[in-house]
C-alpha cells in the first residue's frame, strides 16, 4: 500500500499563493492517477483536481479552475497543487489520494484508496 504525506499548508491572506506537495512512498507512483481533495469546516470532502499517470491530463473543480494547477514529478514520487488567488472559501484541510484503479481521473472520493494525513490551509485577512 502506498503511503502519502502532504506538506506546504499554512496561513495566507486572500489573493495569496501556496504550493502543496504530496510525496508517495513505493515504486509504483507512476501507476496511479492522483487526486487532490479538501474538506472545509462543516463541509463534506470535495474534489479539487486530479492528474493522469503521465501528467498530461488534468481536471479541476469549477471552483478552482483557473486558479489552481496540479502537476507531478514521477521521478520524485511527488504531486503538487499550486494555489493562486486564494479566497477565504478555500480554507480547508487538503488531502492527496491515489485512485484505486483505472486511467481516468475520477471526482468521487470513493474511487480513491490511499490518502495522506492532510495539510491545513487557512485563507484569512
Amino acid at each position: 500500500q502506498v503511503q502519502l504525506a502532504e506538506s506546504g499548508g499554512g496561513s495566507v491572506q486572500p489573493g495569496g499563493s501556496l504550493r502543496l506537495s504530496c510525496v508517495a512512498s513505493g515504486r509504483t507512483f507512476i501507476s496511479y492517477v492522483m487526486g487532490w481533495f479538501r474538506q472545509g469546516p462543516g463541509k463534506e470532502r470535495e474534489f479539487v483536481g486530479g492528474i493522469s499517470r503521465s501528467g498530461v491530463y488534468t481536471q479541476y473543480a469549477d471552483s478552482v479552475k483557473g486558479r489552481f494547477t496540479i502537476s507531478r514529478d514521477n521521478a520524485k514520487n511527488t504531486v503538487y497543487l499550486q494555489m493562486n488567488s486564494l479566497k477565504p472559501e478555500d480554507t480547508a484541510v487538503y488531502y492527496c489520494a491515489t485512485k484505486s484503479s483505472g486511467p481516468s481521473i475520477g471526482q468521487s472520493a470513493e474511487a480513491y484508496g490511499a490518502w495522506g494525513q492532510g495539510t491545513q490551509v487557512i485563507v484569512s485577512p
